[in-house]
């Protein structure tokens, strides 16, 4: 492709990029010299597991990979002891190094279901954090000034809201710039809350003597309730590693309204407008189930959930089992449905949540008939099958 081409293809889906017309330079360079482009992608593996809010760095980082460029894949084994600050309203307890090398294990073996493991350079920031002196440290600490650090607005949020900030967190940013001189990186990719510190890096490449990392931020992708940004504490995310049939039906819980964002960022695909709202749904969960599981399982958790929803024959469909013997002595609507989320799903709901999410509203089914009284007692025989919600039956044996 001509440096044109890719650059309509890379700056797709982002937020910002600064500038473009410094990325056309790079391409247009890189084309005539024959040197990929580096391109840097920093993770903190705080937690073993990615979601789907992960990928769309990973997505973008991939895209770059496919037009031939290096993708450099920066493990922070260093800054995860310390805890990246940005978005967060209070300091991010501490990991050890084992931990943090634990979840780097898994993290990048799921990572590497989109980038080409062959073609990836994976690299740690403690292999240069822990060799400097505490000498090192004070002459990078002089190349930013406070007043810079306190430009964040998750600092002066904190700030004006009385909450403390501590001096550890303020290296951050100076640490995170301190690897693209170290990696020489030619564009960094991060979200949109990471675009503080991706800035930190091009003044240090600046006065390094390197030439500047170009800018490019991408979207923090909504979660399925489409209000705040995926993420596990919320409950609103999909598991990279999740099974096929719950990746599927957690995505048909998407809303019409953000179907169109998950292609773009995603799939890197258009929402076809002519398309019917639930096939394009059917077809957006079935994608990205293969994209993680391969297309045979897509195909099975789509046909799955045709059997189980569409085609209302949740008798003929694979549920999970629980035995009538282990059911609640005062059986009645509210029991029955507390005891089909926590056994068959591990799911602890409020009776409240129970009465106002699930059985007023007529989402629990027993055999078909809607169990709208959350007081009325109920009996249970061995074949029957209980719908809790629109991704939630059992059958009881």
């Amino acid at each position: 492709m001509t440096p044109e081409e890719q650059l309509q293809i890379l700056t797709a889906g982002t937020a910002k990029v600064l500038s473009e017309k410094e990325l056309l330079e790079k391409l247009r360079d890189s084309a005539k010299t024959a040197r990929p482009l580096r391109i840097k992608l920093g993770v903190d593996p705080t937690a073993p597991d990615i979601h789907l809010g992960h990928t769309v760095a990973l997505e973008k980082l991939r895209q770059f990979q496919l037009l031939g460029h290096q993708a450099v894949l920066l493990i922070g084994d260093f800054t995860a002891t310390i805890g990246d600050p940005s978005g967060r309203s209070v300091t991010r307890p501490p990991l050890t190094r084992d931990e943090v090398l634990h979840n780097a294990s898994t993290y990048t073996e799921q990572a590497f279901k989109i980038l080409d493991r062959e073609k990836t350079e994976i690299v740690y920031n403690g292999d240069w954090f822990r060799k400097m002196s505490y000498e090192d440290i004070l002459r990078l600490n002089a190349r930013v000034t406070l007043q810079q650090m306190l430009q964040r607005e998750d600092f002066r949020t904190r700030i004006e809201a009385g909450q403390e900030i501590r001096l550890h967190e303020l290296q951050y940013p100076v640490m995170q710039g301190w690897d693209s001189v170290e990696i020489r990186a030619d564009v960094e990719i991060g979200g949109t809350d990471q675009l503080f510190n991706i800035l930190v890096g091009r003044d240090l490449q600046k006065e390094e003597g390197q030439p500047q990392q170009v800018v490019m931020v991408v979207p923090l992708l909504e979660g399925l309730d489409g209000v705040k940004k995926m993420s596990k504490s919320y409950g609103n995310y999909v598991g990279v590693s999740d099974a096929p049939q719950d990746m599927f039906g957690k995505l048909m819980s998407v809303s019409d309204t953000l179907m169109a964002r998950y292609y773009q960022l995603l799939l890197g695909e258009s929402l076809d407008p002519a398309a019917h709202p639930m096939d394009a749904k059917k077809s957006l969960a079935e994608k990205i189930t293969a994209r993680y599981h391969g297309p045979e399982a897509g195909t099975a958790a789509r046909a799955d959930w045709d059997t189980r929803f569409s085609k209302k024959d949740l008798a003929a469909a694979d549920l999970p089992e629980l035995p009538v013997s282990g059911l609640p002595a005062e059986l009645n609507v509210l029991t029955l449905t507390a005891h089909g989320f926590t056994a068959a799903f591990g799911l602890e709901k409020s009776n409240g949540e129970l009465r106002k999410q699930f059985i007023v509203p007529g989402s629990v089914q027993l055999n078909g008939e809607k169990l709208t009284d959350a007081n009325a007692p109920v009996t249970v025989a061995a074949g029957d099958v209980l719908k809790l919600s629109k991704k939630h039956a059992v059958r009881f044996v």
